[in-house]
């Protein structure tokens, strides 16, 4: 009785063996590759849920369905106009044909390898041919926070963008597409995520955009220092145009008064020319005589006859 409930149990654990062996799941991000012998039989399996195959001749190679990255290693790499740079790039993938995938590359290690080879190749190849204007900038837009004069100004400076980063960065989408394709990956996006100068071309950009920068200070210099010189002249013809409206002004204010004051003084003297000679005379004896003030006069003297008395005769 033992030996056949351990019989029972033997066939049991047998057959267990069997079942899970030959089941499997498909998750829905996952593709299978079913081999016999290490060759592919059948046809790729996308759809999810349980699968059978064979028990120990038949192996199921489960793959990727979302989407992968690549991240390469930054590369120095020289520009069209021999301006070495450090590029480094990014890429997004996915297995569309695992059958090609499992016969060209297996894994997605080797698959990251082969990545690294195609997409820095193209990447370097891209670089080289175009110059480093275009792989900094995607077009010849104005800069920020300037002003119009400074935009025109920068736009005569700077080096002109014909090709730009975006258009690089799809012709190398183009060109790694081609050749993932053979190894059953689609590249569905290529990036240039860092651009940095090496040092010795780092020092050449700064001394340039030093010296341009200055250029461009002296410019507004010495176009302020104009603008002051014909404002200063204005200012100075202005000037002179007002002071001489008012010393005219002032003249003939002063020729009027001094009309005036004549024509008031011929008036008082045809009114009582000896009482206006007194006046005159005592006037005159203000502005003269002050303090400790000596004279030396004739005693027949106009000056001196209204100091002989009091009435003046």
């Amino acid at each position: 009785m033992k030996t056949k409930n351990y019989i029972i149990g033997f066939i049991v654990f047998i057959f267990l063996i069997i079942i899970l062996n030959s089941a499997y799941i498909v998750d829905e991000t996952q593709q299978v590759i079913v081999t016999q012998f290490k060759r592919p039989v059948g046809d790729p399996i996308k759809e999810p849920g349980l699968k059978f195959k064979i028990p120990f001749i038949q192996k199921a190679h489960f793959f990727e369905k979302r989407i992968l990255e690549w991240d390469g290693d930054p590369n120095e790499i020289p520009t069209a106009g021999k301006e070495f740079i450090w590029v480094d790039a990014f890429a997004r993938w996915k297995i569309v044909d695992p059958l090609a995938f499992f016969l060209r590359v297996q894994n997605e290690n080797r698959a990251q390898q082969r990545l690294d080879a195609i997409v820095n190749s193209i990447t370097r190849d891209q670089v080289t041919a175009n110059q480093l204007i275009d792989v900094v900038r995607n077009s010849n837009r104005p800069m920020a926070m300037t002003t119009e004069e400074l935009q025109d100004e920068l736009a005569s400076t700077l080096e002109q963008v014909t090709v730009g980063r975006e258009a690089i960065t799809r012709e190398i989408l183009r060109l790694a597409s081609e050749q993932a394709a053979d190894f059953g990956i689609e590249i569905i996006d290529v990036r240039i995520k860092r651009v940095n100068y090496t040092q010795r071309v780092r020092e050449t950009v700064y001394d340039r955009m030093i010296s341009e920068r200055k250029r461009i200070a002296e410019k507004f210099r010495a176009e302020g220092q104009g603008s002051r010189a014909e404002i200063e002249g204005r200012r100075e013809r202005e000037y002179q145009r007002i002071t001489s409206q008012a010393y005219r002004k002032a003249q003939e204010i002063k020729g009027g008064a001094d009309a005036k004051a004549t024509k008031i003084y011929a008036e008082a003297y045809n009114r009582d020319p000896e009482f206006y000679s007194f006046l005159n005379t005592l006037e005159n004896y203000r502005n003269t005589l002050k303090e400790n003030t000596r004279l030396i006069i004739s005693t027949d003297s106009d000056f001196f006859k209204y100091l002989k008395s009091v009435s003046g005769r």
